[in-house]
């Protein structure tokens, strides 16, 4: 049995997204089925559908920040009843057995989670995954996420890859009260930074290369801004912060940022993806500090991202789409002109 969904899909890497009529699996034994009510565009949306990456198969359906209500549920699903605000982020589905499945970081899956689209859903069924730019998403219940309700459901839905990508490095830094904490671009995925470490208790500061980003800054809770590009500011924050995340999404220099970690000092890269970087090593062992990496986050702790949001009434600011639209938010996206993400309503397309 399928069930019939509408989508919005790239058919090629050169060709705009259009309509598009697939089928997906029924609800099974320990799935929900979700009637998708908005989808966040990320810019690895357009990557894929782009294949800027050089990985992707098409038709491709994008879409992995998914906020919906469940109209179906399997016999052995008990996480969610029908009519439940459901969320469903950037993976679907992992090997469950390896050793980090087992400590709840799905993420880092040792076979490869299955993604939300572009992908197959190798473990179970075989079938190709599209995405939430459609109707409805089919899913195994331990890969989806309950939404609280008392959240604006239109601005939810980038939590699940914007909000879970800067959520997990502050939690795994243990960011809170007294940490110092510094952000590199206030984009989509910057201005969550900033929410979440203010909302820790930590003292903030974003680096940025533009002075008109100084009102939307101090708007999210900024306490400092250091403009990058001033040596003079720079090395007013020599040894300063605790942890730095990093949220541009292309090769860029990192020395600059360096010195201003404390001792035990941690520059997090959650941006750039598949570039070679480049440090000074004497920077890095006579401080003690790191470069790291981060990958979104487990499903627990995605779930504990969303729990968090709920109490302090954090969501991103979007700017709300049809899915007509598509073509134009993403070279829209390309020039950054989005504060901060763009969310498509579905109605739109049903």
């Amino acid at each position: 049995m399928t069930i019939q969904v509408k989508g919005y899909a790239a058919l090629s890497h050169d060709t705009p997204l259009q309509a598009f009529d697939f089928e997906r699996r029924d609800c099974g034994d320990n799935d929900i089925e979700i009637d998708i009510l908005y989808c966040g565009v990320c810019h690895s949306d357009l990557h894929q559908a782009r294949n800027d990456w050089g990985w992707s198969t098409y038709p491709m359906v994008p879409g992995h920040e998914i906020v919906g209500r469940v109209v179906k549920i399997g016999k052995n699903v008990s996480k969610f009843k029908v009519g439940d605000l459901a969320g469903i982020g950037c993976m679907v589905d992992s090997c469950g057995e390896c050793d980090p499945c087992r400590h709840d970081l799905e993420q880092y899956c040792e076979k490869g989670n299955v993604q939300t689209y572009n992908d197959t859903f190798r473990f179970s069924t075989g079938e190709k995954t599209y995405g939430g730019y459609s109707t409805r998403y089919v899913v195994v219940e331990n890969f989806a996420c309950k939404v609280p309700e008392n959240l604006d459901t239109k601005a939810v839905a980038p939590l699940l890859c914007a909000g879970i990508t800067t959520y997990s490095p502050l939690r795994h830094w243990k960011v809170g009260k007294g940490s110092k904490v510094g952000v590199v671009g206030l984009g989509g995925l910057g201005h969550m930074a900033i929410k979440f470490a203010v909302a820790m208790g930590a003292e903030v500061s974003l680096f940025t290369r533009s002075l008109n980003k100084f009102d939307d800054a101090k708007k999210l809770g900024v306490h400092h801004i250091v403009l990058s590009t001033d040596e003079t500011q720079m090395k007013a924050v020599k040894n300063t912060f605790d942890v730095i995340i990093d949220t541009v999404p292309y090769k860029h220099d990192l020395h600059p940022y360096i010195p201003t970690l404390t001792v035990d000092g941690a520059l997090v890269l959650v941006g750039v993806v598949g570039e070679e970087i480049e440090a000074n090593t004497a920077q890095l062992l006579l401080k003690r500090r790191t470069i790291a990496g981060s990958c979104i986050g487990g499903i627990a702790e995605t779930q504990e991202m969303l729990d968090f949001c709920g109490e302090h009434n954090i969501v991103p600011d979007v700017e709300m789409i049809d899915m007509p639209y598509i073509n134009q938010a993403y070279e829209r996206m390309l020039k950054s002109d989005v504060k901060y993400r763009f969310v498509i309503d579905m109605q739109s397309l049903k």
